[in-house]
Formats: structure tokens, sequence, C-alpha cells
């Protein structure tokens, strides 16, 4: 196992872990999150691969944002790191989406996707009362406010499925510096992915639990029905925290990827 400093603009440096051997394999969490989203496959995965996973810009062991960044860049700035000239990328929820720009932007540097209950740049969300409130909380930075609503709208199967201490420590630990984290990040209207589905050409994977939030499946069908070639899999008895609520069924998913 290597852990690694990789360094970021604005004097910054993301928390990376390297295990294994084998053709690269990165993994992104989503954004109340950190690596550890990871834990219950990382080590599988390294039986297989070279599993890379880190904390994305002010959420975990990484420092927060000092300047305007992207976190596309900072992917990039990781594959460069570990001298990586194309991975399999894999990303849940805002790792997802981040995945899924970032090939657009860099095909060259992509081997394959994985889009695990993902979101989608571009895509509209419905206006629905549990994600205003979300919203409204992750906004006006009340950290206990955050953490109540991920836990009950992403991780509603609660404490009844695998892994829910772990997912309760982590998003509240990551609720207290979300607001950090989102300082300074930038986006470009133009890089909405909704609309260039059909440039992806790597082999790509959707993959989503069947009592995640239903938006997250209509997400999923559009990026099956839209990526040239993808593949569905949904998970039974997972909801957003895919990979703490069922390891062993995700991990069998991403070694064949």
């Amino acid at each position: 196992m290597t852990i690694e400093h990789v360094p970021v603009s604005g004097a910054g440096h993301l928390w990376a872990e390297k295990l294994g051997d084998g053709a690269p394999m990165v993994l992104l969490h989503g954004s109340v999150q950190d690596s550890r989203l990871w834990d219950g496959v990382f080590a599988e995965l390294a039986l297989h691969r070279t599993a890379i996973r880190y904390d994305a810009r002010g959420l975990g062991r990484s420092t927060p944002p000092t300047a305007p960044f992207r976190y596309e860049d900072d992917l990039l700035a990781v594959l460069d790191h570990f001298g990586i000239d194309r991975a399999a990328l894999v990303g849940l929820s805002m790792g997802g989406e981040v995945a899924l720009d970032f090939t657009l932007e860099h095909p060259e540097r992509v081997r394959s996707l994985t889009l695990v209950a993902a979101s989608a740049s571009g895509h509209e969300w419905p206006p629905a009362p549990e994600l205003d409130a979300y919203t409204a909380a992750n906004q006006g930075n009340n950290a206990d406010r955050l953490a109540e609503l991920e836990l009950a709208v992403w991780a509603s199967l609660g404490d009844r499925a695998p892994g829910y201490s772990a997912i309760a420590t982590m998003v509240t630990e990551n609720a207290a510096v979300r607001a950090a984290a989102q300082k300074g990040h930038v986006r470009v209207a133009a890089e909405d992915a909704v609309e260039h589905l059909g440039r992806i050409d790597v082999p790509t994977t959707i993959v989503v639990g069947d009592h995640d939030h239903p938006e997250i499946g209509v997400i999923a069908r559009r990026l099956a029905e839209g990526i040239p070639g993808a593949r569905l899999e949904v998970v039974a008895g997972a909801d957003h925290y895919l990979p703490l609520r069922a390891p062993e069924r995700l991990a069998e998913i991403l070694v064949r990827q």
C-alpha cells in the first residue's frame, strides 16, 4: 500500500492511496463522502488491478481549496502523479459526474467507465421537497441538517442494511467541511454531459441500487440509453451508498471492467 499527497492547484494536495498491481482503476467518491466509501471493495479490487482512491478537494484528508479549481483537473493531476496513461474510472454520484465529464474532455486517458449511482451534468432534476431542503442546508452551511438529510435521503435503508455505521461517520465528518470543499469549484456550462453521451466510446457500465432515489434511476437509464454499448446493472438491496451496502456484488461487477 502506498499513501501519496498529490499536488494540485492553489498549493493544495489530495490524499491518495494505491494498492495492488495490474491495469489501473481509479475510484471517485461523492459530495459528502471521502475515499472511505470504497472500503468494502478496495482490497478485493487490488487483487486484480492497481486500485487507486483519493479524497476529493476539501473532503476527507485532502486540503480545502484556496482558489478556483475543477474536479476534472484534480483527476488529471492524480493520473499524472501516478504516471497513468489510461485508467478505468469508477465514480459514484458526484464522482460519476466528474468521471463522465473527464471522459468527454480527455478520452485518450480513459480505458473504461463505470458510473455508480451517478449524477450527470446537464440533467434537470424535478422539484422535490426533500431535495429542496437538502440544497438549502448545503447552501446555508448547516452541517448538522445537511448530515441529517444526507442520511435520510441518500442512505434511505438506514441501519437496516450493512455499512450504516461507516456511512454515518463519514457523512457527519464531511458535512462539517462541505461548504469549504465547494468553495471555488467552477464548471463550464458547455460541458453538460447529457448533450454529448453519444461521444463516449469506451466500455461503459451503469450501476444503480434498487433502493436509490428515483431520479438516480432516471439518470441511470438515460446514461444507459445514451452511451453507445453501455450496460445497465441494477443491484438489489442497495441505496445510494451502494459500495458499502453491497460491496461483494459491486466488486464482482468492477473486476470485469
